[in-house]
């Protein structure tokens, strides 16, 4: 019996053509993106780190830089980025003691990680310009 036949026809990489998008792929994308996003902005903190103790110009450059409008976007979508690879962490936590593997509650943290990254990106960026206000 000759196998080279059955096995020639077999895809030997799956790769993103082949399967259908689903919410735990883009999820375990989006994880991959927001943890390189914050490897990127550890450069950021270092900035501000460094311009702190180099003096008050420097320091007065870097907080001019991020109190644009570039610079808030930038940290807003790191604060979301933070977030979410918490949240994600955290669900994989729970996937690690063996704890909510089924398809349904794959689903229900896949969209609770969504909803509550945003929520929680929100309410800090809320609750920083009211407490900056006060």
């Amino acid at each position: 019996m000759n196998n080279g036949n059955i096995e020639a026809r077999r895809p030997l990489s799956p790769h993103l053509q082949i399967y259908r998008p689903m919410l735990t792929m883009m999820m375990s994308i989006a994880h991959r993106i927001s943890g390189a996003a914050l490897a990127t902005g550890f450069v950021l903190l270092a900035w501000w780190l460094l311009a702190i103790s180099a003096g008050p110009e420097p320091f007065a450059t870097v907080n001019h830089f991020f109190a644009s409008i570039p610079g808030q976007m930038l940290l807003f979508g790191y604060s979301w980025a933070l977030i979410h690879h918490m949240l994600g962490g955290m669900r994989h936590l729970i996937w690690d003691t063996g704890h909510g593997l089924d398809k349904v509650s794959i689903e229900i943290f896949a969209w609770a990680t969504i909803i509550g990254s945003t929520t929680l990106t929100l309410v800090l960026w809320l609750a920083g310009y009211w407490l900056k206000g006060a």
